[in-house]
């Protein structure tokens, strides 16, 4: 499949026309809204609905009200303009590609690796504050405004916000603190597009009225219709003139905007909740075509009424495949589907989730047991305490949004239910690296290492669907005290397959090859995968590689340990996480302690650097975490896709 951006040099024409000035306006802003299609479409994943309902508010301000172009984007003069929401980005860069900051080539590989990352990442030009985990935006705008103030600098602070963030605690720190601090260079503006991932934010945790709690801090607050640029014109202009205050304005906008079908939601049947179903993901080739005809002819219809020549569109066919169903498991599937049977014989049982029901699988739960699943919305650290507080009920809670998110963001909370001596379940969704499209926000590393600090937690990760079941039926029924559930949130690379006799006991792992040259322990489907290939690679070359999978990340019964490193001299780990504070350190201190380190070597293959952004397969091979590399760094030899070469190098080796 081919895909072909509207050329920079059609903007730059549109630009620069005389005709009404608003139909310019708009003629841009689709313009940018087409190729933001065609970029998701290729990295295959990213945020539609963000982006377009954001698009005439950002192609205003930066085609009207920045002076970032004319100053330069390293100027301390210029003016500051960057997204605390993030899921608007491929907009962005879309918008940014219009005007020159980035090429087309780089647009087109957004979530590649060396390319766009899928939230916003300093290292890219323009950019001027990574997000990603919500609600600092205003509290960082703030730290901008106040330095250009004590540097006696010029330029103004614009910071982009979503409704949904608007349930976070930090936005009300710093609307209080930016009001009471007297930064009054900075104006906030609410992308109101009324749904947050995909739900109505009505439903998940209203925020309204959001003009008068806003006010209430000390702000000047205005509220305007966020895709009228006339509109948009007189509000940047009349709030110039406020200059006692912090400024905020609610936009009201569509989220979609631009492509009728992705404006209109889609109703479900239960609870009478509206699902808005274009928030993530590339769109079908059916939606992909239909999409970019209906904004073509907008684009047309806008290009005669400013009077001048047709944009040249670029062809963009999808190929036309027929889908095919995919094979490959989600363990949170099968987590999704313990708790509903759990649920039915123990009525302690209870579910909070942040706002990310349907990533994380528990749209059954939600419907089967509706008084007792939480919705707390986009509010880690109230979840956690709520959490504790049910617990401290005699309930058991089980929490549930993004590890990145729960792990760090929640952490003095889950430190503060710990010490408690209760137990609350916490379900890490989206842990470790992969999928790594969304980029270092997303990708959990730290975790392990965040809980693995407290003493009564038990950390599991499973690896296929099977011990996923299992493991939460440990958690809810025989554990005695708190729980970290580690779940992947993409498909599993291959359904991992577990010795017939094998049992799912505190501590103890299952080996899944033989092997006496080496030995790797690891954990979850995407790096035991990785670890099955590099024993593949290993066994043509007769070097033999025992695969342990090790879901007790946090736990391991020495007997056990004792037996299986038997004979071993080589023993590695490869950890989804960073190489400290993970599985690695619990093992070589539980080695040390058995008194089986003595003339062994032991190598941690864990991330020593954040992780990068792009497809599984990019990232793996960037950090030599993939079954290739992980061969070739076992082995010691570089060329391992040369099998003759490898095994005359090992017979030339061998003791004669």
């Amino acid at each position: 499949m081919d895909f072909n951006l509207i050329k920079k040099s059609e903007f730059d024409r549109v630009k620069s026309s005389d005709g009404d000035w608003t139909v310019k306006m708009q003629l841009f802003a689709d313009m940018c809204r087409y190729n933001t299609l065609v970029a998701v479409k290729k990295a295959g994943s990213g945020h539609l609905g963000s982006s377009l309902s954001a698009m005439d508010i950002t192609t205003y301000l930066y085609l009207n009200e920045l002076n970032v172009l004319e100053v330069g984007l390293d100027s301390p003069d210029r003016d500051i303009y960057f997204s605390s929401k993030g899921h608007d980005v491929p907009g962005l860069y879309s918008l940014f590609y219009a005007l020159g900051i980035i090429p087309g080539k780089k647009l087109l590989m957004l979530r590649k690796l060396h390319g766009l990352d899928g939230h916003p990442e300093v290292r890219q030009p323009g950019i001027e504050a990574s997000t990603g985990s919500l609600g600092m935006g205003i509290s960082k705008g703030k730290g901008m405004a106040w330095a250009k103030t004590y540097q006696k600098k010029k330029g103004h602070v614009y910071v982009l916000t979503g409704d949904g963030e608007f349930q976070e605690g930090q936005i009300y720190e710093s609307l209080q603190a930016t009001a009471h601090q007297k930064v009054n260079n900075i104006t906030a503006i609410m992308d109101h597009n009324k749904y947050q991932t995909d739900m109505l934010v009505a439903d998940v945790n209203n925020i309204e009225d959001v003009v008068e709690k806003v006010k209430a801090f000390g702000w000047h607050v205005v509220r305007i219709n966020g895709h009228d640029f006339n509109v948009l014109k007189k509000t940047f202009s009349e709030l110039k003139k406020v200059t006692n205050k912090p400024k905020m304005i609610i936009a009201d906008t569509i989220k979609g905007r631009g492509v009728s079908f992705m404006e209109k939601p889609e109703v479900e049947t239960f609870a009478g909740k509206t699902l808005y179903k274009w928030h993530s993901g590339a769109p079908d080739d059916g939606s992909y075509e239909k999409g970019l005809a209906e904004l073509t002819e907008t684009i047309n219809n806008l290009t005669n009424k400013l009077g001048i020549e047709k944009i040249n569109m670029p062809e963009n066919k999808a190929e036309g495949k027929v889908a095919t169903k995919l094979t490959k498991e989600f363990v949170t599937e099968a987590y999704g589907d313990a708790l509903c049977e759990i649920a039915k014989t123990n009525d302690k049982l209870v579910l909070l989730d942040g706002d990310l029901s349907a990533d994380c699988k528990l749209r059954k739960f939600e419907k089967m047991y509706p008084q007792r699943f939480i919705e707390n919305g986009i509010a880690e650290q109230d979840m956690v305490s709520m959490a504790g507080g049910l617990a401290r009920m005699g309930l058991i809670p089980v929490v549930n949004t993004f590890a990145s998110f729960l792990a760090s963001r929640a952490n003095e909370q889950i430190y503060n239910n710990a010490g408690e001596k209760t137990k609350v379940i916490y379900t890490c969704h989206f842990s470790g690296m992969i999928p790594a499209g969304p980029g270092k926000s997303h990708q959990s590393v730290r975790d392990i290492s965040l809980f693995g600090a407290l003493p009564n937690v038990t950390i599991i990760q499973p690896c296929n669907g099977e011990e996923t079941k299992w493991a939460t039926e440990y958690c809810v029924n025989e554990s005695k005290e708190n729980c970290l559930l580690r779940l992947v949130i993409g498909p599993s690379p291959e359904k991992i397959k577990l010795p017939k006799n094998y049992k799912f006991k505190v501590g103890i792992g299952a080996e899944l090859t033989e092997g006496n040259d080496a030995m790797l322990f690891s954990y979850g489907p995407v790096m035991l995968h990785e670890a099955l290939v590099a024993s593949d690679y290993l066994k043509k070359i007769g070097f033999g590689l025992k695969v342990v999978n090790m879901p007790w990340l946090n736990k391991i019964d020495k007997e056990w340990l004792k037996k299986v490193v038997k004979d071993q001299k080589k023993i590695f780990v490869l950890e989804d996480h960073s190489a400290i504070g993970g599985l690695g350190d619990r093992l070589i201190n539980a080695l040390v302690e058995i008194r089986e380190i003595s003339g062994k070597e032991f190598t941690n293959l864990g991330l020593r650097e954040y992780p990068e952004c792009g497809t599984p397969l990019e990232v793996l091979e960037y950090h030599k975490l993939d079954g290739k590399s992980l061969a070739q760094r076992i082995s010691g030899v570089k060329d391992i896709e040369t099998e003759e070469k490898i095994k005359q190098k090992y017979t030339a080796d061998a003791p004669q």
